[in-house]
């Protein structure tokens, strides 16, 4: 996989997953202070959520190039003659 393939499948699939790990642990104040949002939550951990987006997608594109190389899966069409 070239590099800009590599790239182009990692931000893809690190905003998959970072939004997908968004609702996780996500809950609102009990008493949220005048101003705020009733529905924001608490403690977002973003930070936590990003790291996990970033191993998940790193392992995801290893794993493809890894299928990549070892012909296990074909991106280009087969030729019939």
């Amino acid at each position: 996989m070239t590099p800009v393939g590599a790239s182009v499948v990692f931000f893809v699939t690190w905003w998959l997953f970072f939004f997908m790990a968004l609702p996780f642990g996500a809950r609102p104040e009990r008493e949220p202070e005048p101003g705020t949002v009733e529905s924001a939550p608490a403690r977002p951990r973003l930070w936590l959520k990003a790291l996990a987006a970033t191993l998940l997608a790193g392992a995801l594109t290893l794993g493809l190039d890894w299928a990549l190389d070892r012909g296990l899966i074909s991106l280009r069409p087969e030729v019939r003659p």
